[in-house]
């Protein structure tokens, strides 16, 4: 039986992908939020993920979803696809992860096999989660029980690629552990899988993923603040320099998210424990956490040059969550450029459908509204959800003051239907 650990983004999709394989169709997934599990077993994903009527199929043929510990007792597989958060400090969270092991190891026996698909940085499965993994069980790596690390690689609102369409990286602690991890993810991965060196390669291998895209942002992102003060448009500028066939198609913006925003602390800290400063990679990380504070300050100028007061002034924010086409807030910026401008005196209000939709009208302790018609002094658009797209900037513009104004972080709108965009 396998047991799946986390039924968020990554494990949900993993739970339903191993129940319709006819060689592992006993399948149980475990969390801690009862809410969550409770609208899952009423076949409800509050996130979107799940395909139209795949919950409720994996319910009806077996699938067995719980936040009761016990389920777990007859695994003989463990994939914990649990977060792997930052602290205030920027340092790595492993918190949930040693959570997770411990819980584990109440249930583990001779011959089990334990996968970890949390991103962390190079080492720590065998260096903290087998350990935790043995004191609490009494039984030794490689020699009573096998790891395996296959890192996760879920989009979230991706619809095109999902978890069976991309090619999974696998590993072992032992060469039969690696066979057996890899011949497990060959059941559901029609893309076909990668078989790392080892565990500590897939580890690397899945946080320099995400490092490429921060470092590659962050480059845009600075020549962004280069372009503002040139006086020049960022956007026409690159999309000049897009029409070389090896030019890298990166766009300015926020930064947030389970994954780029964070896996790099990850990489940062295991550097510097080793004795080396990733000079490149931390200035990097600089430059997308800078962003809020250049949005904020472009708007106030903006606002400054309109005659508009920001201390009063009514702003709504379109989008909260981390990126384009989903619900999810994970690590989003946006909440930063609310309190930002709310502590220049601004009223501030958040609108996101698709947020509200699945989580309710508060989110991480902000409330989200339904705008009304004429009641804004400057709408700042920050994510590219397709609603706002077809909102249009008449439609944008309908819900702002005769004297409105429009700051496109996302780009959104053909540059002469914004007043100001990145």
């Amino acid at each position: 039986m396998i047991a799946i650990l986390g039924l968020g983004y990554v494990g949900l999709p993993l739970a339903l992908a191993f129940s319709r394989a006819a060689a592992t169709n006993r399948v149980v997934g475990f969390d801690i939020d009862v809410q969550r599990v409770a609208a899952l077993n009423q076949g409800v994903d509050a996130n979107g993920e799940a395909p139209s009527g795949a919950l409720t199929a994996a319910l009806a043929a077996g699938l067995v979803l719980s936040c009761e510990a016990q389920v777990l007792a007859q695994a003989t597989v463990y994939i914990v696809t649990v977060p792997t958060p930052v602290n205030s400090d920027k340092r790595p969270d492993l918190a949930p992860l040693e959570a997770a092991c411990k819980l584990i190891a109440g249930y583990l026996k001779k011959g089990d096999l334990v996968v970890f698909e949390s991103t962390v940085y190079p080492g720590c499965t065998e260096d903290f989660c087998a350990p935790w993994l043995s004191a609490g069980s009494g039984l030794a790596l490689n020699t009573d029980y096998v790891l395996g690390y296959s890192p996760e690689r879920i989009n979230p609102g991706d619809k095109a690629n999902q978890l069976a369409s991309i090619v999974k990286i696998t590993s072992g602690s032992t060469p039969a552990a690696a066979d057996q991890v890899d011949a497990l993810y060959r059941t559901i991965i029609t893309a076909g899988t990668f078989r790392a060196a080892s565990i500590r390669t897939a580890e690397a291998a899945k946080v320099i993923e995400n490092v490429q895209r921060d470092v590659n942002i962050a480059l845009v992102n600075e020549f962004a603040q280069v372009c503002a003060h040139l006086k020049l448009d960022s956007a026409a500028v690159l999309a000049a320099a897009r029409s070389k066939w090896n030019f890298l198609d990166f766009r300015p913006g926020l930064v947030g998210g389970h994954c780029i925003g964070v896996d790099p602390y990850y990489l940062i800290h295991r550097a510097q424990l080793a004795g080396y400063h990733p000079a490149l990679i931390s200035t990097a990380r600089l430059v997308n956490e800078g962003m809020v504070g250049h949005i904020c300050a472009e708007v106030l100028k903006l606002c400054a040059r309109r005659g508009l007061s920001a201390n009063g002034a009514k702003i709504l924010i379109l989008g909260v969550a981390f990126k384009e086409n989903c619900s999810d807030t994970r690590n989003s910026r946006v909440f930063d450029i609310a309190a930002e401008l709310s502590s220049f005196g601004a009223d501030v209000a958040l609108y996101d459908p698709l947020v509200a939709a699945a989580h309710g009208d508060t989110v991480n302790g902000s409330a989200l509204i339904t705008p009304n018609a004429g009641q804004f002094d400057l709408a700042l658009i920050a994510v590219a959800h397709q609603q706002f797209a077809q909102l249009g900037a008449a439609g944008i513009r309908a819900l702002l003051k005769p004297s409105g104004l429009i700051y496109d972080v996302k780009r959104l709108l053909d540059r002469s239907d914004s007043d100001g965009r990145l």
